[in-house]
């Protein structure tokens, strides 16, 4: 069921192809999307639902009714016949209302919530879909809140909201037609402040709509420095910077409610005309109503009657700034929800056709060149060859470029000249999903999710065998420090692995690794965290891991990449010098002053 009802939301949210992942601007949903996307597919159940509400309504016009024979003749007559018909057929009225509510409620909101969630999947899809360098730009917190709290909004389209002001309208016309039909002079006097007001609403949603896009933008702000600080809770601490985050915390919040402030203040505009036009209206139908009936030229039981007709002609009115308002807010959210799905994707099906389903892994890099900013270039005409199952290490002072390199291998960059090939085919071109299926990343800071040291290690093959655990687990030594846990590999450790020393954690990382069984592997600063003990039970294993893989090493100790079969010395993204850890040293060159001196130290 989900997936259909995504399928129906391709026209409103389609994936784009284009080059850029920036947002196109001033992106505005219009009725006619939504009709089509969001409505249209549904409209057998808002039949139903629309349905339900006329008959509510239409039961609820029993009682304005009912006063003028409770008047005229009951008790002016003292019918109690007529009481009893009046009595049953309000009873009757009531009844039905509060059925077909109850089923109004649970049909339409259960659907709202359905589609919510179908949105937050979809939206959740895209942005995972997004190139690395978006992420990079983006705080997390502020994703979350483009996720969960941008589509909420739907609900107001989809729920009770929509329809009670379309079954509201429409039970206002049949009173409309009631109010003619008591007193044509009396409905001319009422029609005048409506259609007044139907200007100033006009004029206030279009206001409004702007506001809530911005109140979307500043709560994502907010919500993404909240998280940042919660997950830097150490440092913060660390540092004594409580004050500080407090206070930017405080300056975000001031900011929302400021809009907050600037939406309930167009919102209370619409509310206060709609109270003081219909006020006016109130006053002429009271005296001129009362006129007329001491003029006998309209009866007690007309007047009540007509005047509770009108509060069903005027209830859509006063509603309409709180639905109105809330169909903004709606439009709004899919705004930017519009603004996600309008970025690129990195996995682009149209261009990269190439599906790889087993790598050998010969990389090579011909004349690349790599930019973060136009104009500014990181990497110049960067060219070497990567043999299958050899190892390639990069080294150099940071900010060299042997990041940059490490990421263009991954795939999560992209060159802005030059070709980058595996076994013989433009990697542009490649699909990622095969491609990055047999390949392999351990960072410095690698990220472990929370749960059981188990989880991490299986996150990339979750259906590994316990006999291929145990062997990555032994494999990256993490048995010698799980073994001293009370619930060994099912010990929780925490967000980001909190509760692991950086050492375990880079343990865990290389099992996770070790069990992916890649074809390529990318190893940045992989033993950085590792004790002198920790990082020899390392070096055995990856001796076991690079075997037959084609390995990217990146590392500052220069004593872990000796056997590397190529090591590239990158300074200000040019390769200064190449070849093997003996060849360079006897060069006395850039290589041979980086290992002396930390030789020395």
């Amino acid at each position: 069921m989900i997936t259909s009802t995504a399928q129906s939301l391709n026209t409103i949210f389609p994936s784009r192809m284009s080059k850029t992942v920036t947002p196109k601007p001033k992106i505005k949903i219009t009725m006619g999307q939504v009709f089509k996307t969001i409505i249209w597919p549904r409209k057998n159940l808002l039949l139903v639902g629309l349905i339900l509400i006329i008959i509510s309504r239409v039961a609820s016009l029993v009682i304005p009714w009912a006063t003028k024979y409770l008047i005229d003749d009951v008790m002016a007559h003292k019918d109690l016949y007529m009481l009893k018909v009046v009595l049953i057929a309000i009873v009757v009225s009531i009844m039905i209302q509060s059925v077909t509510s109850y089923i109004l409620t649970n049909i339409l909101s259960v659907e709202a919530q359905h589609l919510i969630s179908v949105l937050r999947v979809r939206v959740q899809k895209q942005i995972l879909r997004l190139p690395v360098r978006f992420f990079d730009n983006t705080k997390s917190g502020a994703l979350v809140s483009r996720i969960m709290t941008d589509v909420e909004g739907v609900r107001n389209l989809v729920g009770t909201g929509l329809l009670q002001l379309v079954g509201g309208t429409i039970s206002a016309v049949i009173c409309l037609v009631m109010l003619i039909k008591i007193s044509l002079t009396l409905t001319l006097l009422v029609l005048i402040p409506m259609a007044i007001f139907g200007v100033i609403s006009f004029k206030a949603f279009s206001y409004i709509r702007p506001v809530f896009r911005e109140r979307g933008q500043i709560n994502a702000e907010v919500t993404g420095r909240l998280t940042e600080t919660l997950n830097g809770v150490r440092v913060i601490k660390g540092f004594n910077a409580e004050e500080q985050e407090i206070k930017t915390f405080e300056k975000g919040v001031e900011k929302l409610y400021l809009n907050v402030k600037k939406s309930l203040t167009s919102t209370s505009l619409l509310t206060s005309s709609a109270t003081f036009l219909i006020g006016l209206a109130t006053v002429g139908i009271m005296g001129l109503g009362g006129y007329q009936v001491i003029n006998q030229t309209m009866t007690l039981g007309d007047l009540i009657s007509f005047v509770l007709f009108l509060g069903f002609v005027t209830f859509p009115i006063v509603q309409m700034s709180n639905i109105g308002s809330q169909l903004t807010e709606a439009f709004a959210g899919l705004d930017r929800t519009e603004e996600i799905m309008n970025m690129a994707v990195e996995d682009d099906s149209t261009e990269r056709t190439v599906k790889m389903n087993t790598i050998k892994g010969d990389i090579e890099f011909d004349q690349v060149g790599f930019s973060y900013d136009e104009g500014k270039e990181v990497l110049h005409h960067i060219s070497f060859t990567a043999a299958a199952g050899s190892v390639t290490a990069l080294v150099g002072t940071s900010g060299s470029g042997k990041s940059t390199i490490a990421g263009l291998v991954a795939s999560f960059l992209n060159p802005t000249h030059g070709v980058i090939s595996v076994d013989g085919q433009d990697l542009s071109k490649v699909s990622l999903t095969s491609y990055r299926s047999q390949l392999g990343v351990v960072l410095q800071d690698d990220f472990l999710f929370e749960g059981t040291i188990r989880e991490n290690i299986l996150f990339p093959r979750p259906q590994s065998t316990e006999a291929e655990l145990q062997s990555a687990v032994k494999a990256a030594y993490v048995d010698q420090f799980t073994d001293r846990f009370e619930k060994g590999l099912d010990t929780v450790i925490g967000e980001r692995g909190v509760k692991l020393s950086g050492g375990q954690r880079q343990r865990v990382a290389i099992a996770r690794a070790i069990l992916a069984n890649p074809k390529v592997l990318i190893l940045d600063e992989a033993t950085s965290n590792l004790d002198t003990e920790s990082e020899s039970f390392i070096q055995d294993s990856l001796k076991n891991l690079l075997q037959g893989r084609t390995t990217f090493v990146i590392a500052h100790r220069l004593s872990t990449i000796r056997q590397a079969d190529q090591i590239l010395v990158i300074e200000n993204g040019n390769i200064q010098e190449r070849g093997q850890h003996e060849e360079l040293i006897e060069k006395k060159g850039r290589y041979f002053e980086l290992y002396t001196y930390q030789a020395r130290i």
